[in-house]
């Protein structure tokens, strides 16, 4: 439990029983999961591969990654999140292993346990997240995938993800995010090659007021993600 943040747990605890309701401030996770999935899928060949998703809160992309046939363990240091996710399980039938463990814990047991490693929208929530990519690529098998999505570190991720997505568009809950704890693509690259994993990809995501769509794009001023391998 070092590396984690009792507010942050407790922010996203209090909205637990929100996660499976696309209407709700989880709205924008349920808009780009296809888009994350299909990225995901389209790089690593989800089908047949054991996959963690680190953070996976109440299991969206959890679950659809195991509707994709892969073989999905989904950890999260908030237990009323994980209550949810487990409960959803019995409506959709999907077959997840969901756990409450720190990723940190989880390496230093199983090391070199799974074929593709997610961590989405969770760097930008814990106090060290070099830590959290250290254990991700501990996890992973030589060759294997591992993806990061956070924020970057801009004035223009500033007035996108916190004025506009917090203040003005109510995209999120105000005070979902902490600026201060943005990351920015060169930082995150840097903690992964220290890590043993090599950068593959970066793609980022935009959003449109004015048509609502969400796209991946080159763009990676606000929302990216990092496709990386481990060296083997």
């Amino acid at each position: 439990m070092s590396n984690a943040d009792q507010l942050e747990l407790d922010k996203f605890s209090a909205l637990a029983h929100k996660w499976w309701d696309p209407n709700s401030e989880f709205k924008p996770l349920h808009e780009i999961n296809p888009l994350r999935l299909d990225y995901i899928d389209r790089l690593a060949s989800l089908n047949g591969k054991t996959v963690l998703d680190v953070g996976c809160g109440g299991g969206i992309l959890t679950e659809s990654m195991a509707g994709r046939g892969a073989i999905v363990t989904g950890i999260d240091l908030a237990e009323k999140s994980l209550k949810v996710a487990r409960l959803h399980l019995i409506e959709s039938g999907a077959k997840v292993d969901y756990r409450c463990t720190p990723v940190e814990t989880l390496a230093a047991e199983h090391p070199a346990s799974f074929d593709v490693i997610t961590c989405m929208e969770m760097l930008e929530h814990v106090p060290n997240p070099e830590s959290v990519v250290r254990a991700c690529a501990e996890l992973v098998r030589p060759g294997g995938w591992v993806f990061f999505s956070t924020l970057n570190r801009n004035p223009k991720s500033y007035l996108f993800a916190i004025i506009g997505a917090e203040y003005v568009l109510n995209l999120l809950p105000r005070g979902t995010h902490d600026y201060a704890r943005f990351i920015k693509p060169s930082e995150l690259s840097r903690f992964a090659r220290g890590a043993g994993l090599a950068v593959n990809d970066l793609i980022g995501m935009t959003y449109s007021p004015l048509t609502k769509v969400y796209k991946l794009e080159h763009d990676t001023a606000v929302n990216y993600t990092i496709a990386c391998r481990r060296h083997g």
